[in-house]
């Protein structure tokens, strides 16, 4: 049973117009002309047809962008297990069955609680006043009412510290890094709008030896250990709150206080729950540099907070959002288009991913408008959980897939066709990595043939190391993810200006419609796709509610 929607959930039409106003409907006439364009991309019967139909549909006025508009400004942020995210769901649900789109909560956990943050105040009071641009991490606790205390620079990165500061810190504001001299300056235009013809060519090929994903160091136990540490020394002191720097030129990156063990679990993470953590806040780096910088002339420094953090502890699960098109003959077996739908919480979560959300649910929308039949179910997921190492995408394999600690294949293993996943940011789609899986190659060469005036063209045999999809590569299902444009910043990813402002309504208009033909071809192919070899056990890449582990 998911989490119902909240009675302050708001009509569509009285909060926002569309992004667009797009031609009405179109006409037999024009109809010929989508299906002799099609047939001029090498597509004839069905697939034509199939083909006019997604791109008349995605021709018309399409809610995409206002979707993506509610989950940003109406929801903000979509931290998992945050009442934000909640209300974002029970919206979801009410406009995918507004399509005709049969969908449905799915828990998974437990979680823990959720987290918000009812208010924040911070302001530098001496040697000069001036308000702080800084946010608390989240799942720390806040302050008892406003706190007036001084600062200090303690940097423990060794045992010895520990020595130097214990008994020097309780009741200060403690700032836990030296002042970054090195600190990049703003960007002063667009950096990589769109992926060059020489960019492209260059996913094309495979990573060279020095740079594949497996040779980069991982973090190890004794590294969490040794955080753990430091983090219980703060709890014991007494610290006000813990201060870090968290970006530059506005993009202040604010992310978890809990300590993420970045070695467990295939190195994507996951929290000790609970775990003791003091109040911690990120501070815009040029304003932290510029306190550290004092602090270090000997200059007192007196700082101002006030933070009512909420833990919220009513559910300790979270849940996934599923949408199931039924398919024909072949309805056993499955296609999955998947997107996160969990964000951080300084910004609202555009790019990363309400861009990806909001594209997969138009993709249903279009092939369920269309009325297009598809031999295989199409089935989209939206995840949560995914910021805090793909945890819902996990527990979904690892419940109704496979286990990969011990890879016991359940029946939907074999059933399952692919998963497609797309969480580049909101960049024009421009092709798909393969997950080093070169034998699917020569069928989605034929699928994104009729793609390629819309700049679909690349199939990277390159795997990417972050997102969902590497739940389902773990028990050796073809798992892919869309190569997108960067389209924005690429700073903008998990910081506070992760806003609305950054995505093109036109590329998620497209997007929905290269997202549907995918799923169409992946739906109605004769063949399910080729799987890589099953590798062996691992239990590093299980959850915490795996038997393997």
């Amino acid at each position: 049973m998911g989490p119902e929607a909240p009675k302050s959930c708001v009509t569509l039409s009285r909060v926002l117009p569309s992004a667009r106003l797009r031609l009405g409907l179109i006409g037999a006439a024009l109809m010929a002309v989508l299906v002799a364009a099609a047939g001029a991309q090498g597509l004839a019967g069905a697939d034509a047809d199939a083909f006019a139909r997604i791109t008349k549909e995605a021709t018309n006025s399409t809610p995409v962008h206002e979707t993506a508009a509610f989950l940003t400004d109406v929801y903000g942020p979509r931290l998992t297990g945050s009442p934000h995210l909640r209300g974002a769901g029970a919206y979801v649900i009410e406009r995918l069955k507004g399509w005709g789109v049969p969908a449905r909560f799915e828990r998974w956990g437990p979680f823990g609680p959720g987290w918000t943050t009812d208010r924040f105040v911070a302001m530098a009071i001496s040697p000069t006043p001036f308000p702080l641009v800084a946010f608390p991490k989240a799942w720390t606790p806040g302050t008892p009412g406003p706190v007036v205390a001084n600062a200090t620079l303690a940097v423990i990165s060794t045992e010895e510290d520990f020595k130097k500061f214990k008994g020097k810190l309780k009741g200060l504001f403690v700032l836990v890094a030296n002042p970054d001299a090195d600190a990049p300056s703003p960007a002063t235009g667009p950096v990589g709008p769109r992926l060059t013809d020489t960019e492209l060519r260059a996913l094309s090929q495979p990573l060279p030896p020095a740079e594949a994903p497996e040779t980069r160091a991982k973090p190890t136990t004794t590294d969490l250990e040794f955080a753990r540490k430091r983090m219980g020394f703060f709890v014991e002191e007494g610290v006000a709150a813990l201060l870090e720097p968290g970006g530059s030129g506005g993009f202040v990156v604010v992310g978890d206080g809990r300590l993420r063990d970045e070695s467990a679990f295939g190195g994507q993470g996951f929290y000790p729950w609970p775990d003791e953590v003091a109040t911690q806040v990120v501070v815009a780096t040029e304003q932290y540099n510029r306190l550290a910088r004092l602090l270090q002339r000997g200059i007192l420094v007196t700082i101002e907070m006030e933070i009512a953090s909420n833990y919220h502890t009513l559910e300790a699960d979270s849940f996934n959002i599923v949408a199931d098109l039924p398919g024909t003959d072949l309805a056993d077996e499955v296609v999955m288009l998947g997107a996160h739908f969990d964000s951080l919480h300084g910004g609202t979560g555009a790019t990363d991913d309400a861009a990806g959300c909001a594209v997969i649910l138009d993709a249903m929308r279009i092939l369920r408008a269309s009325n297009i039949k598809t031999r295989r179910t199409i089935r989209a997921v939206l995840w949560t959980g995914s910021e805090q190492g793909n945890l819902g995408a996990r527990w979904y394999v690892t419940h109704n897939l496979a286990d990969p600690a011990v890879m016991d294949l359940r029946p939907e293993h074999q059933r399952l066709s692919a998963y497609f996943n797309l969480d580049r940011g909101a960049g024009a789609i421009r092709g798909l990595y393969l997950q080093g899986n070169l034998a699917a190659a020569p069928m989605l060469e034929r699928w994104i043939a009729p793609l390629r005036n819309k700049g679909v063209a690349t199939l990277s045999p390159r795997p990417t190391t972050e997102g969902d999809h590497l739940a389902f590569d773990a028990v050796g299902l073809p798992a892919f993810d869309f190569i997108q444009d960067p389209g924005h910043d690429p700073r903008v990813r998990h910081s506070v200006l992760d806003t609305l402002d950054k995505v093109d309504a036109d590329d998620l208009a497209n997007n929905a419609a290269i997202v549907a033909w995918i799923a169409y071809r992946a739906a109605n192919e004769p063949d399910k796709m080729p799987r890589k070899p099953l590798p062996p056990p691992d239990k590093n890449a299980a959850g915490p509610w795996s038997p393997g582990r």
